[in-house]
């Protein structure tokens, strides 16, 4: 080959290789990573760890579809995880969420995932991020499995949870994270192992889980397309920041499905300028033009009364074993089933009387709720009290499952990042 030959020849970048971990958490999937497994470049915030994480996920995608990463066209599956030993005190793992917007090149960072918590235990677990003597106590003597109790400090909300994984020990006495089993969680076609979660504390002791003051609001919609200037509503940061307001206020019954919302684009954009509108009101936003750059919150619910109604499976769900029927809003989408965050966020409005969420389960005082989203049902369970004049959710609990689909390596073009 000659000096101009060689000169002339196009220079490719080549892939390299990270290790990763594919793994559903509730209803969602997303692609878990080790800190120190990272690029050295990768392992401290800033625009070389989001073009990485966009070129693993396929993003930004035109087509939306990422079919050139792991990433599944949809909110629910466009999601990564760094994952750390913890810094803090009395923790076992340090969880950093990420969520990777499809069609541009953005990843918000201002929340957490509530579904993927159901996976950070077992992940970390499994990464050897979790003190092996730990692992191993979890386990009696006299039995063959136990729970472990995982500790996770939730980086972007800087908060508690506490997830509750099977173990058991395999044929060599080694103690192994139990994934399968015979949980069901409505939104995911197979039974696994059902692990506990408790979000301790989800809201901040100096502020107010209802950012306004109050528990209901005159909410001023005005130029949003609905037939009236006002509905009402209950703002929430407890969980993920949530505007709930009544199905009727919005023309739905709040038993739609994903198609009946995700295919109308007038309807897509009414509810995002409510959404909009929603977080300057929480204080989130100083300007409606804020929301562009936060597609992540606050996130959009409505509710209604317990009413029967057709899930996306085909399963029939009867008002008679429901307590509430409510449908949210994530990165533009109707969610398919119900986001963990927000999950959190329902638990918390229906345990405190006087919100909307409370008076569609009845009005009446509650631990617990069972409520109806696209998929079928949930069950949550939360405590809230007033403190020095300021609503406090003091613990809100769920069961999801988890399950790793793929352990391996991730390859990405060396020049994306």
């Amino acid at each position: 080959m000659t000096q101009s030959t060689l000169e002339n020849t196009p220079k490719f970048a080549p892939q390299i290789s990270v290790p990763a971990t594919y793994m559903r958490g509730g209803t969602s999937k997303g692609i878990f990573f080790k800190l120190t497994d990272l690029p050295e470049r990768c392992q401290v915030a800033g625009k070389a760890r989001d073009n990485f994480l966009l070129r693993v996920i396929g993003s930004p995608d035109p087509y939306g579809k990422q079919i050139d990463g792991l990433g599944n066209g949809s909110s629910s599956t466009s999601k990564t995880v760094i994952l750390s030993k913890a810094k803090q005190a009395d923790h076992d793992v340090n969880y950093l969420f990420g969520q990777v917007n499809i069609a541009k090149p953005m990843i918000d960072w201002a929340g957490n995932c509530g579904n993927l918590t159901a996976a950070v235990g077992a992940c970390a677990i499994n990464m050897g991020l979790v003190d092996a003597d730990k692992v191993t106590n979890s386990i009696d003597d006299s039995s063959e499995s136990g729970i472990c109790e995982v500790r996770i400090w939730q980086e972007n909300i800087s908060k508690t949870i506490i997830a509750h994984v099977p173990v058991y020990l395999d044929a060599q006495g080694k103690v192994q994270v139990q994934e399968t089993g015979d949980f069901e969680l409505d939104g995911v076609t197979f039974p696994a192992a059902e692990v506990k979660i408790e979000f301790i504390d989800p809201v901040d002791s100096s502020s107010d889980m209802f950012p306004t003051g109050n528990l209901i609001d005159d909410f001023d919609v005005s130029g949003c397309g609905l037939n009236t200037d006002s509905v009402k509503a209950t703002f929430i940061s407890a969980g993920i920041p949530t505007i709930f307001m009544k199905s009727a206020d919005l023309g739905f019954t709040g038993t739609e499905l994903q198609g009946d919302i995700n295919s109308n684009s007038e309807t897509l954009a009414k509810l995002e300028e409510i959404r909009a509108k929603g977080g300057v009101a929480m204080g989130l936003f100083k300007d409606v033009s804020e929301a562009q750059s936060s597609q992540h919150i606050p996130k959009i619910a409505w509710v209604a009364p317990a009413q029967s109604y057709s899930a996306s499976s085909g399963k029939a769900v009867d008002a008679a074993d429901i307590d509430l029927v409510v449908r949210a809003m994530s990165m533009g989408q109707l969610h398919h089933a119900m986001m963990g965050t927000a999950a959190v966020a329902i638990a918390a409005a229906a345990t405190t009387q006087g919100t909307l969420v409370n008076e569609a389960a009845g009005g009446s005082e509650l631990g617990e709720v069972r409520f109806g989203h696209p998929s079928g049902t949930l069950l949550v369970g939360g405590k809230t009290e007033r403190v020095n004049g300021r609503w406090q959710a003091k613990k809100v609990s769920m069961s999801r499952s988890a399950r790793r689909i793929m352990v391996g390596e991730v390859f990405v073009p060396a020049d994306a990042f």
